[in-house]
């Protein structure tokens, strides 16, 4: 039986949603949110307690001694189950990698139409990890050589990944002890279903080690590749001013909205959209010109690169064309809804699809080539622009927050030791010292069944209380931005006193914007060096840090919280469990819940638990950072400690009278 209907205050804390929330109660109109109330998940395949590899089934396992038509018991069925959703996720992830390699061949030949490659020296720094000689080379032929490597990593059959050489020496080792360095990323991907099919691997231990295995040609292979191509092509991001949330669709505009994963599109039609044709254009079809905005991962990598506003998460999507302001939303691949189209039809707005992979039955279809990329994005603007004058009655909540996005891991290696002397070392001191507490990873989806955003700003506001540094990629990362949490004024009221000096110090934000999802694999570099600096040991494990998915629904974050828990992380994911089973009722039936918590830190020092409570959470998180720091043997946190140098002690004595305020800063300059 569904369950009771939520209001639009419990369906999102976002203020701008529960606008569109009740105009969609309004119009008589369904969302995610209203489907997510209808329909009630079965319990038993959200446990991971059933099969339907096979046509003898689907079986259902229910009852203690239970076996599926084969004989396979709970164990394989639940193991199988998660290894094929981290092998759909790793696919979808490196198939991105895959298309951003050869779009780089593509313009290294000159074959690609509007693009360059904006970051030279990201190109070189990139072909030396791999031994590509590059003194007195042309860029375009570095890149040839590079995109030949990359391209060739998907189909290899022996050897490993290459951009395994850049994990941290000791993990590297780990990996060839267990038998887990990825020799090709398909191969791996392949061997995943093919191990999960009827009659093969039938030990879910065994099972779970090739999920380990497919996860990291994803996490050290495919997104790390796809992160380096599109810095190459694009530009690597630096910190920036951008904007967040449906306040930023223009009413006097033509609003295009940009959704999806993959920059080649986005990119592209930002550079369209500032073409003088196309502005002229539009003006002529009554707008004063093109706004562009992003939904997702599109959303970040455009806003982190190119300033371009964010409309929302994932999901917003359904929410921005409620709005009745959108003219176009143009999608690419991942988190695109199938309903778009048949909420578009009660308003002006047109979907149009671009990718060869995807297609959706009633939208238009313009699809996008890379070879002629500039006139498909100029088609796709004037297609939006024609649109213009079907516009009627538009409600645009007037909401939106500054953000400063455009941390990559080269930008936060500057920013901490400058010019000459850029390095990891303030940030490891911090740690070792107690200003900061610990890092946590903050990433992952939206998922409609709890309320949007809550879980992640929760746990954020919570975490930065307790001197811990937030990195956050994806739909993470815009619901912190869409709170205002991405600005350096959020580290004088909502962050805890050591964490505030560096802040200050430094002049960041105590949340720091990362990029899209594939843009884990800068977290997973971050680590890295900071390992390399020293201080805080010889492997990502023993570093006091983190990884959370408190609202994750897409197999990719399965992906890529297994490359975490691979590199030695713990990572916690809230929400449900794909492999929680029924305790109660089977007693086997947390065989694998205990296999990749216990069993994978036991292995590889990382650990993935499923812990729907927040404050849980949030406790776990602390006394995982604080068992990290007293393994390292540094000091037990201590807020009383720091919160008296910096900004926030200046402010203090400007309070105080003259003469006091005098002998202060002269005592304090003679310490």
């Amino acid at each position: 039986m569904a369950k009771d209907k939520r209001s639009p205050e419990e369906h999102s804390i976002d203020p701008a949603a529960q606008q569109m929330l009740i105009r969609a109660e309004q119009l008589g109109l369904g969302t995610a949110f209203s489907r997510a109330d209808d329909m009630a998940p079965c319990n038993i395949g959200s446990a991971g307690m059933c099969c339907k590899m096979c046509g003898m089934g689907p079986c259902r396992l229910t009852k203690d001694g239970q076996t599926g038509v084969c004989g396979a018991t709970i164990d394989t069925i639940q193991a199988r189950n998660l290894t094929r959703a981290i092998a759909a996720g790793a696919a979808a992830h490196s198939d991105h990698g895959r298309d951003m390699a050869f779009l780089l061949k593509a313009v290294a030949n000159n074959e690609a139409e509007g693009y360059a490659i904006r970051d030279v020296a990201k190109l070189r720094t990139v072909a030396a990890h791999y031994h590509i000689y590059t003194e007195n080379r042309s860029p375009q032929d570095i890149a040839k050589d590079l995109a030949e490597l990359y391209i060739s990593q998907f189909g290899q059959q022996h050897g490993q990944v290459a951009p395994i050489i850049r994990a941290p020496e000791k993990r590297q080792q780990l990996w060839k002890k267990r038998g887990v360095v990825p020799r090709g990323i398909d191969r791996e991907v392949v061997e995943a279903l093919h191990r999960t099919h009827i009659g093969d691997d039938q030990n879910a231990e065994h099972i779970l080690e090739h999920a380990i295995r497919t996860a990291l040609a994803d996490g050290w292979g495919g997104s790390m590749m796809a992160t380096d191509i599109s810095d190459i092509l694009f530009g690597t991001p630096a910190p920036l001013l951008g904007q967040a949330n449906l306040g930023v669709l223009k009413k006097d505009m033509v609003n295009v909205v940009v959704h999806g994963h993959e920059p080649s599109l986005s990119e592209m039609i930002v550079a369209a959209s500032q073409d003088p044709e196309i502005i002229a254009y539009a003006r002529a079809a009554g707008a004063n010109g093109v706004n562009l905005s992003g939904i997702c991962c599109t959303a970040n990598e455009i806003l982190m690169r190119q300033g371009i506003p964010a409309a929302g998460n994932f999901l917003h999507q359904e929410l921005a064309i409620l709005t009745g302001a959108v003219e176009a939303m143009v999608v690419d691949v991942q988190c695109i809804m199938q309903a778009l189209v048949g909420l578009a039809q009660n308003f002006h707005t047109r979907i149009i699809t671009t990718s060869p992979k995807v297609q959706i039955k009633g939208a238009l279809h313009i699809e996008f080539d890379e070879h002629k990329a500039l006139t498909v994005a100029k088609q796709i603007l004037k297609a939006a622009i024609d649109n213009f004058k079907n516009r009627g009655e538009t409600h645009i909540p007037d909401v939106r927050e500054d953000l400063i996005p455009g941390f990559s891991h080269e930008y936060i290696n500057y920013m901490l030791g400058g010019t000459y002397r850029a390095s990891f070392r303030p940030l490891n001191d911090a740690i070792m010292t107690g200003r900061i507490r610990g890092v946590a990873a903050i990433v992952g989806c939206n998922n409609p069944r709890s309320s949007q955003d809550y879980l992640h700003t929760k746990v954020v506001r919570e975490l930065l209380r307790q001197d811990v540094l937030i990195v956050q990629t994806g739909c993470g990362a815009i619901a912190s931005a869409k709170l205002g949490l991405l600005l350096g004024e959020a580290g004088l009221d909502q962050v805890g006193p050591g964490l505030r000096e560096v802040c200050e110090t430094v002049g960041i934000p105590p949340v720091l914007h990362m990029g899209s999802c594939v843009d884990n694999s800068r977290i997973l570099t971050v680590l890295t060096q900071m390992v390399e600096e020293g201080g805080l040991g010889d492997d990502i494990d023993q570093i006091p840090a983190v990884g959370l998915a408190p609202e994750w629904m897409s197999e990719k974050a399965l992906a890529i919280g297994t490359y975490c828990v691979a590199s030695g992380a713990y990572v916690i994911f809230g929400g449900s469990s794909p492999v929680s089973g029924m305790p109660d009722r089977v007693a086997d039936s947390d065989i694998v819940a205990r296999y990749i918590s216990e069993g994978w830190e036991k292995a590889y020092g990382g650990k993935l638990e499923f812990v729907p409570d927040p404050d849980e959470m949030i406790r776990r998180t602390l006394a995982h950072i604080d068992k990290k720091r007293a393994a390292l043997g540094l000091p037990a946190y201590d807020p009383t400690r720091f919160g008296r140098s910096g900004d926030a002690r200046m402010l203090e004595l400007e309070k105080l009278p003259l003469a006091e305020r005098q002998a202060a800063l002269y005592g304090m300059s003679n310490r």
